[in-house]
């Protein structure tokens, strides 16, 4: 399948991505400024857009957020939303994070996973929350998305997953690195059932969650400018005491090099990914 031909735009209005319409500042209205064009822009504005600036710049997504924009309205079902990080290792201090960042970021858990439609097809879904110790791999984290393909397997769905994940949770230990054999081979069966798994990688998506789930499924696409990789950049350049290139890391560079498939605007997001499950339908029907 020519998988650019999703990617271009329909039309000379598409090209650029979707453009708000212009919203009224009242004075006071609170701003964030954007890393990229170093300018304030209204938080009204960038709701508008999707957390997107007028310079291309992708903010991230809080997990309910992005459903919100991806899945068809009421159309989300939670599962697993009882599995949650102990401290099984008694890190110190890791009992006082968790209820720390279970307090701040609203959720259980660095994954949201569940059924939806999307374009009216249905499918599993996850997403997974970088407000949360920025969406590293815990064993629950790890059990949630092996539960989900074990489910989409049994139920005969496709998988959609948005990644973002600093990697491994340090105060785990080898109970999160176990994670990466894990949900793999959970993401091995699903595909030996001839089902159907998209991926969309956020910035950042790094460290264990790229070399295991994130970089297995069929088609995989990413954001503009989000990094992706294994080691930091800072690690490497010590390591092979080399200068890497401009933009390593960047969705750019990967497409480029060969290891994703596309990289999607947000705007056009639930309608490729709406198309591509239209296209696999006969996966799960077949």
């Amino acid at each position: 399948m020519a998988l650019i031909n999703f990617l271009k735009p329909k039309n000379k209005l598409e090209e650029g991505g979707r453009t708000a319409a212009p919203v009224q500042q009242d004075a006071g209205e609170p701003e964030k400024n954007c890393p990229n064009c170093h300018k304030d822009i209204p938080l009204s504005r960038l709701w508008a857009n999707d957390l997107v600036c007028p310079c291309g710049y992708h903010f991230r997504m809080k997990a309910r957020q992005r459903i919100r924009m991806i899945a068809d309205g009421e159309s989300f079902h939670e599962l697993f939303s009882e599995m949650r990080s102990g401290n099984p290792l008694h890190f110190p201090g890791y009992k006082d994070k968790l209820e720390t960042v279970r307090a701040a970021s609203g959720e259980e858990e660095a994954v949201v996973c569940g059924t939806a439609r999307i374009g009216g097809q249905s499918c599993c879904l996850f997403v997974m929350e970088s407000y949360f110790m920025m969406g590293s791999m815990g064993s629950a984290v790890g059990e949630k998305i092996t539960s989900l393909f074990e489910y989409a397997a049994e139920h005969r769905l496709p998988v959609v997953g948005f990644t973002v994940s600093g990697g491994a949770r340090m105060q785990e230990g080898l109970l999160s690195l176990m994670q990466m054999a894990k949900t793999s081979a959970a993401v091995k069966r699903h595909s030996d059932a001839g089902l159907l798994y998209l991926a969309v990688l956020t910035d950042p998506t790094t460290g264990g969650v790229t070399a295991s789930f994130a970089m297995e499924a069929d088609i995989i696409l990413a954001e503009p400018g989000a990094t992706v990789g294994f080691a930091g950049a800072r690690v490497i350049e010590q390591t092979t005491k080399k200068a890497l290139p401009a933009g390593f890391q960047k969705s750019e560079f990967v497409l480029e090099h060969g290891f994703i498939d596309g990289i999607v605007l947000r705007a056009d997001q639930k309608r490729l990914l709406a198309e591509l499950l239209k296209i696999h339908e006969w996966r799960v029907n077949g």
